[in-house]
Order: structure tokens, then C-alpha cells, then sequence
């Protein structure tokens, strides 16, 4: 683990160093997702967000379920019932 002692600037803003960035996948304009867990700020990128969701949510799949297959063939078979 790597730490490095940074200084929050005006407004509360704080520079995240090029290591670190790079580290996580972090890229200029994309989407972050901030938390504070136990009194630690946490920085993810929102790739590992939706990754670890996926993870979460497949031990509730079966191998061969696709969640988005699912809910076309429901939006499907409601259309076809109005």
C-alpha cells in the first residue's frame, strides 16, 4: 500500500497524484464513485463499482440467466398482452 500526504485545497478540493490514477484506472472526465467507510475516504472507479454489483448480484443467477434477457422477453410478453 502506498500512501502520500496531499493538502486539501480551496473548496475542498484534493489532487489525486498521476500514481494513483493510474493505479486504479482513474481517467480524466470519467465518473468516480465516492464513500466514506469507518472514517476512510474511498475512491472507485465506476467500473469496479458495476463489476463488484455484478459479482454480488450472480450468485443469485443461475449460469445461464442473463438479467437483460429476462427483462426484454417480460417487456415483450406485456406488449403483446395490451
Amino acid at each position: 500500500m502506498t500512501a502520500i500526504r496531499v493538502k486539501i485545497g480551496t473548496n475542498g478540493r484534493l489532487v489525486v497524484p498521476a500514481q494513483f490514477r493510474e493505479e486504479i484506472g482513474l481517467i480524466d472526465g470519467k465518473s468516480v464513485l465516492l464513500e466514506t467507510v469507518n472514517g476512510e475516504l474511498r475512491i472507485r472507479s465506476m467500473k469496479d463499482v458495476v463489476l463488484q454489483a455484478q459479482q454480488r448480484l450472480q450468485k443469485f443467477l443461475d449460469d445461464k440467466s442473463s438479467l437483460a434477457d429476462d427483462l426484454i422477453s417480460e417487456r415483450r410478453a406485456a406488449a403483446s398482452r395490451e
